[in-house]
């Protein structure tokens, strides 16, 4: 995996010699190589293995995703801090269904070093509440589901929390027995 700044540089080289193309008077040569430049830009900005990531986790095959994360092998120098946050948000996903405390690592992570969109940091959010409420820390579990439905402002998240919500109330609800409930010496005594 390629350091960040070697992309900035490739991009830099090719731009100068886009310009040297427009001196010597080859306009199409020295747009095409601006277009060439401009790729690499966008590389730095959104890296490629990431992005591949993200397809494959759309066709649900978990495996691909983490083949192609698998190739940043040290994502703090290789990534922005955007990158980053992304990178430890897919693997959380990832291993949500496996491990959470794992889960639960990646998903602080990615919210601590931040994610460009209001809904992706929604939905790590709503998982690290689930994470809480399945380890039994309601109040942090209530808390981290106001914040998720307040990052959640186009409504796609709107039945995951609802459900969660639903979830929550039903196991805050006292057990309630109705009849001759009870252990069998209790019974004795009433009978």
């Amino acid at each position: 995996m390629y350091n960040k700044i070697i992309k900035l540089i490739i991009a830099f080289l090719i731009f100068g010699y886009a310009i040297y193309q427009f001196i010597e008077g080859n306009i199409g040569n020295g747009i095409m190589y601006i277009l060439l430049a401009l790729i690499f830009v966008f590389l730095y900005f959104k890296n490629e293995f990431i992005l591949l990531a993200f397809l494959r986790l759309r066709k649900q095959d978990f495996d691909g995703a983490k083949k192609w994360l698998d190739k940043i092998k040290n994502p703090s120098a290789a990534l922005t801090t955007k990158q980053e946050g992304y990178f430890h948000y897919l693997h959380g996903i990832m291993v949500s269904q496996t491990n959470m405390n794992e889960a639960e690592k990646r998903f602080k992570k990615a919210i601590s070093l931040g994610l460009s969109m209001d809904h992706d940091l929604a939905m790590a959010k709503l998982n690290l509440a689930g994470i809480a409420f399945t380890k039994r820390r309601k109040n942090e579990a209530k808390l981290l589901l106001n914040e998720a439905q307040k990052l959640d402002k186009r409504g796609i998240l709107t039945d995951q929390i609802k459900m969660m919500k639903d979830n929550m109330k039903r196991a805050q609800a006292p057990n309630q027995h109705f009849g001759a409930g009870g252990s069998i010496r209790a019974q004795k005594r009433r009978g």
